[in-house]
């Protein structure tokens, strides 16, 4: 008997590996500092701007930071499109993508 046993090959740990910074996901953060420099721009000359800018800031951070802990990676997207899909599925619905598979033709073009 031959006893070559299992194959086995190397993966590279960049293959393996979150998008995250400071424990947020880059979404997360586009939408943090999207907020910081949004906020700046409306209320940085006011005399509020510290409570406004970042407390607003560090508000959203903070929820974001604690609200999906524990949760899977893009929680948030998937929740959204969750709660946007309709509540009542039809089962005798038609389904507008069919298309019946005729051999011979080239089915990939629309």
């Amino acid at each position: 008997m031959d006893d070559k046993g299992l194959l086995t090959t190397s993966v590279p740990r960049s293959l393996d590996t979150k998008n995250k910074l400071f424990g947020f996901e880059l979404p997360d953060l586009l939408f943090i500092f999207m907020n910081l420099a949004i906020t700046n721009l409306i209320f940085g000359s006011s005399s509020y701007r510290y409570s406004l800018v970042w407390g607003s800031t560090s508000l959203i951070a903070a929820s974001l930071f604690f609200l999906k802990k524990d949760k899977p990676d893009n929680y948030i997207q998937h929740l959204g499109e969750y709660i946007a899909q309709g509540s009542i599925k039809l089962a005798g619905k038609s389904d507008l993508k069919y298309r019946p598979l005729n051999m011979g033709v080239n089915n990939e073009t629309i």
